[in-house]
């Protein structure tokens, strides 16, 4: 299979009269994908109009919050809340400000999140997207108040949340402060919540620490892609805590469906389709009939 691959880059690239005495083929940079479940290869083109989906095993690769809403909302209708909000450094952690800076930078982002308004095929909805690319998708100040106006708005404005989680967990960087913010989005949840709204969570790979033990775990719908890593500690903690060997399968989203802390799994494929099923689905009834 991979001799077969680099014969077609070669002659795609050095055309038909390569060198037969050539022993190794330049490839550009960022040509191909190396699956890191599989290992098999795949143009990079090819890997990107599915989605960052493996055609081969089906491993969903992290998307940029810019992709997902890309994929998911409907075309030029997403507006943007508190997109200047950045982070100050509330325990004077050392060399933090210089951290964040630049990943600024690199990511062209202020933070782990981003939030607003937007459309799924004509439904509105408020949406969260956490960014792994930025310190791990980390719950610090930024993010927790981030998150907490979005869903405050959405109870302000009698409107559904999805909330698309990946993270390692709260920011040491902002101590105390970072823990916080567990406290304060879960408490935002349960105001929407009380006001009779739907909150749509959707696990992506990680979701891990105190964004699971928070609300990421407190939707009413609760979906996963496939295959993603789901939990709060990590599993060398657990067994050397409990002294058990844990199952392979252990935090995997198959293994949370299995075990009833998650609803379904969905393909990315899928996600847009069937979160506009259920955003109809749970639409109020006066809605509908005005609709209609």
């Amino acid at each position: 299979m991979l001799e077969d691959l680099f014969s077609v880059v070669k002659v795609r690239f050095n055309g038909d009269k390569a060198d037969d005495d050539k022993k190794k083929t330049d490839i550009p940079k960022g040509l191909l994908f190396k699956c890191p479940r599989c290992r098999n290869v795949t143009f990079m083109e090819e890997f990107q109009a599915n989605g960052k989906v493996c055609p081969h095993c089906n491993y969903h690769s992290r998307l940029t919050a810019k992709e997902r809403l890309d994929i998911t909302i409907d075309k030029g209708s997403f507006e943007e809340f508190d997109k200047d909000m950045v982070s100050k450094n509330p325990i004077d952690f050392p060399d933090y400000e210089a951290k964040q800076q630049a990943l600024r930078e690199k990511t062209g982002l202020k933070d782990a999140v981003i939030t607003g308004k937007a459309a799924i095929r004509g439904e509105k909805i408020v949406i969260i997207v956490m960014d792994s690319n930025y310190m791990m998708a980390s719950m610090g100040s930024v993010v927790g108040e981030k998150i907490t106006r979005a869903i405050e708005y959405a109870t302000s404005n009698k409107l559904p949340v999805i909330a698309f989680t990946a993270s390692g967990g709260a920011r040491m960087q902002e101590g105390i402060v970072s823990l916080m913010q567990m406290a304060k989005t879960s408490g935002a949840v349960a105001r929407h919540n009380q006001a009779g709204l739907l909150y749509i969570a959707v696990m992506t790979d990680p979701t891990t620490g105190g964004v699971t033990a928070s609300f990421a775990s407190l939707g009413d719908i609760i979906i996963a892609e496939p295959k993603v890593l789901i939990g709060f500690a990590g599993r060398r903690v657990i067994e050397g805590t409990i002294k058990q060997k844990l199952p392979d399968d252990f935090q995997s989203a198959e293994f949370m469906l299995e075990n009833g802390f998650v609803d379904m799994i969905v393909e990315r494929k899928k996600m847009r389709r069937v979160l506009a099923h259920i955003l109809r689905l749970h639409k109020p009834a006066k809605e509908v009939s005005s609709n209609e």
